[in-house]
């Protein structure tokens, strides 16, 4: 169902790309990922549920480009703890975590990374990254009160000792010019790098007030000073303790050029402003203005100065949403000016999220409506992933972190860690616009990731994966010349499936098996021979994934502020109420008994399993065992054959084909754990060499077949695409005390990664609430086939009937 959905979904994501794909320019096809995850916070033994949208970086439509994705979660100390292969189909993929202590998930701040092979041509700034934390409620109810005491007591016991800030100060376009009017951002940070609220006033060289400046939201603003001939400028602070420091702002150069940007009643105004030095110095000089947006030009024009001011609108037919890049260039082709922009067009879609009520009684069935259409009412074809969270004791929603439109719009175009990314895509927030002009002011002026554009497709080093690939070559055993026309023969299995693949080897002796689609951890096993069936020559196999992403990831601690502690003491409390065990809470228990069997089979429900033990029959080798223990097979020498069928057996040795029969003949009947046989339709898994029936031995824990020929035989076990899990939804019908007692009060109610308007552009989810009074948060991201990222949230109450009144 959820492939059929994808593709009736992306139908129009083609046709809509390949017509912009027309006008597009030149360049690599830079890809970006952005991941939705079901929470930002978890406790020890949840799950971590995600959806990933992979889009063409300079329209932000869905992009068939890759097929793997690599979704990594970094612990603390920068070790990659789990790592999923994710399958992207048409730019669409999903997948889970599981946070417990056996995967050596601690309590602490987390990253999740996410790229594919072919992000990795562009750099560092093209990995998808978010932090998550990871608490263990049980043990962070208390130490949450701890540590807020103790920073109680460190904010008083400093008090009057001045506090350590970084204020910064960046000039429109780049430089002070005297005699021209400049706008200049302003930044300040804590010794942390956290934003902090800061005042203070511009003075010249004479100590003369020429303006104040005030930050409006998250230490960053701006004002206006015009620079005069011959005179220095300094800011005047007033630390926290009262002290004032005083700071020179930036050399105010005699001759030079300023691009500059405001918007006025809906138009977008640039304007380049020089002084008259300049003109005298280069009388009516030829300036050119290109705009850019993800790196491709979309407006090239040329000016002849000839006043100190000149102004223009910037077309909004011909401008991207999103940021862009103004740079002015002299005639030498030398940068002049840059200014960074961000422009947001009004789009013809409305997007609805919707619950059928505003407060629910516990475990009542809730149903949600999404609908996705334009101002006039006609469908529009989307992609979202619906979370629904219980708040935890939270009234307000302070989450304004990551979300699909800031990263898609802004985040992944600016270097450097920004805060509260979300708060400048509120669209109920009146001053968003303006306080993101300040954000590109500041943080834009330097570190802008399209700076340099990516490099072009005849530099690139790392393909676009569109499956998982096997390659190498074959050599002679001594020597390196290359082994040519030798067959190779590649067996994957899994518990599901069993593929075989045939190959020869080139004038090189290399070898490809290329594009192959298997799940979860696999059995390799690869063989050589010449024509005449003999193993020949020695394997050298490529390796299969890339080395990861080198990690970056700096250790932070948790900050218990009072809101964390709010949390956790709330899911402490549910856990309690409701009877919930922490993870591992059991101290060790040693349990005598028999032992049982637990080889597990590799291909379902066997036809017949014979488990070896000391009443076994004793034979002088294992064909005859096989006579014994199997019925219905005749053995003759080493050849065994099921009686309704004329040709052999196909032999499985501990989930690997065996290719040679003597690694048969060299098995002792004391070193087998069990005996399967496989005739009727439990074979397909084994395709045709399967045909005429199986017969799966499975060894004792720590015996190993000896090996023949191991340079011209290669065994290992691979991983293939992460299988994800489904999203656990109680059935009244087939109760699971268990999990049903856990979903009665999990943090994440439920979670859907495939929620597609049909052609009405509706679709409706309903789910069962849990058992806890709360306030409940639906959060829809996702993306539109043109292109257009999409953040609609929604709340509800669960409440008790005697509490409605």
């Amino acid at each position: 169902m959820k492939k059929y959905s994808v593709l009736s979904f992306l139908w129009l994501v083609f046709a809509v790309s390949f017509i912009q794909a027309q006008n597009k320019k030149t360049i690599a096809d830079v890809e970006k990922v952005y991941l939705h995850t079901d929470r930002t916070t978890y406790f020890i033994g949840e799950d971590l549920w995600y959806k990933a949208y992979n889009v063409r970086a300079y329209n932000n439509i869905l992009f068939d480009n890759s097929n793997i994705l690599y979704v990594e979660l970094i612990s603390p100390d920068s070790k990659i703890i789990a790592r999923n292969k994710t399958n992207l189909e048409m730019g669409l993929g999903h997948g889970d975590f599981q946070l417990q202590d056996s995967l050596g998930v601690k309590p602490g701040k987390y990253q999740l990374r996410a790229y594919t092979n072919w992000n990795r041509n562009f750099g560092e700034d093209f990995v998808f990254k978010k932090n998550i934390e990871i608490i263990d409620v049980f043990e962070s109810h208390s130490k949450a009160k701890k540590t807020q005491n103790l920073a109680i007591e460190n904010k008083v016991s400093v008090k009057g000792k001045e506090t350590n800030f970084k204020l910064e100060f960046f000039p429109e376009g780049g430089s002070l010019i005297e005699n021209v009017a400049s706008v200049v951002g302003f930044k300040a940070v804590d010794s942390s790098g956290n934003p902090i609220d800061v005042k203070g006033e511009i003075v010249d060289s004479n100590d003369e007030l020429v303006t104040m400046f005030l930050s409006p939201h998250d230490g960053m603003g701006k004002f206006q000073i015009l620079p005069m001939e011959g005179k220095k400028y300094f800011a005047k602070v007033q630390t926290s303790s009262g002290e004032e420091i005083k700071l020179e702002l930036p050399n105010v150069l005699k001759q030079g050029y300023v691009i500059g940007f405001r918007a006025l009643k809906g138009r977008n105004i640039l304007s380049i402003t020089t002084n008259e030095a300049t003109l005298a110095q280069n009388p009516n000089p030829v300036l050119t203005v290109i705009c850019k947006s993800k790196g491709i030009s979309y407006l090239e024009t040329e000016f002849t100065i000839k006043q100190t001011v000149l102004s223009f609108e910037l077309p909004k037919e011909k401008t991207p949403d999103g940021i862009s890049q103004i740079t002015v260039y002299d005639s030498n082709a030398k940068p002049q000016s840059e200014r960074l922009i961000y422009i947001e067009k009004e789009s013809d879609l409305d997007v609805q999220l919707v619950a059928d009520k505003t407060i629910y009684k516990p475990s009542e069935k809730t149903t949600i409506a999404v609908s996705s259409k334009t101002k006039a009412g006609v469908a529009k074809s989307a992609s979202f992933s619906l979370s629904v969270t219980d708040m935890n004791g939270e009234t307000e929603d302070k989450d304004s972190g990551t979300n699909i439109s800031s990263y898609f719009l802004m985040e992944s175009d600016i270097r450097g860690k920004l805060h509260h990314p979300a708060y400048y895509f509120d669209t109920n927030n009146p001053k968003r616009l303006e306080h993101l002009d300040n954000l590109l002011l500041t943080q834009g002026w330097r570190d802008f990731v399209w700076k340099t554009t990516p490099q072009s497709k005849d530099t690139i080093s790392y393909k676009a994966e569109k499956g998982i690939t096997i390659s190498g070559r074959v050599k002679q055993l001594l020597g390196e010349k290359p082994l040519v026309n030798i067959n190779l023969t590649l067996a994957l299995i899994n518990k599901k499936h069993m593929n075989i693949f045939n190959a020869i080897t080139d004038a090189n002796g290399g070898f490809k098996f290329e594009n192959m689609m298997f799940s979860e951890k696999t059995n390799m096993f690869l063989n050589s021979r010449n024509d005449k069936g003999k193993f020949r020559g020695e394997i050298i196999v490529n390796p299969i994934e890339q080395t990861p992403v080198a990690v970056s990831f700096q250790k932070e601690a948790i900050n218990w502020t009072n809101p964390l502690q709010k949390v956790v003491d709330h899911v402490f409390k549910k856990n309690v109420a409701f009877g919930i065990q922490p993870e591992n809470i059991l101290d060790e228990v040693k349990i005598t008994g028999k032992k049982k069997n637990t080889t597990f089979s590799l291909h379902g429900i066997p036809d017949f399993s014979y488990v070896v033990d000391e009443k076994s029959p004793v034979t002088s080798d294992i064909y005859n065992f096989i006579q014994f223990v199997i019925p219905g097979v005749i053995t003759t020498g080493n050849s065994v054959r099921f009686m309704r069928f004329d040709g052999p057996a196909l032999f499985i040795l501990d989930g690997f084909p065996v290719m040679n029969q003597s690694d048969i003949d060299i098995i002792q009947p004391s070193d087998i754990e069990k005996i399967e046989a496989l005739k009727g339709p439990g074979t397909v898994v084994y395709g045709s060499e399967g045909a005429n029936g199986v017969i799966a031995i499975y060894l004792k824990k720590g015996v190993k077949p000896v090996e023949k020929g191991g340079f011209n035989n290669i065994k290992k076990e691979i991983d293939g695409f992460y299988s994800a899990r489904f999203f656990y939804m109680p059935n009244p019908e087939k109760p699971n005390l268990e999990l049903d007692d856990k979903a009665a009060v999990r943090n994440t109610i439920y979670w859907n990664p495939y929620v597609h308007p049909n052609e009405t552009g509706t679709a409706t989810v309903s789910f069962e609430n849990t058992k806890v009074e709360t306030k409940v948060k639906v959060v829809l991201e996702g993306i539109t086939a043109s292109g257009i990222p999409v953040v609609k949230k929604t709340y509800y109450n669960i409440k008790k009937q005697e509490n409605l009144k």
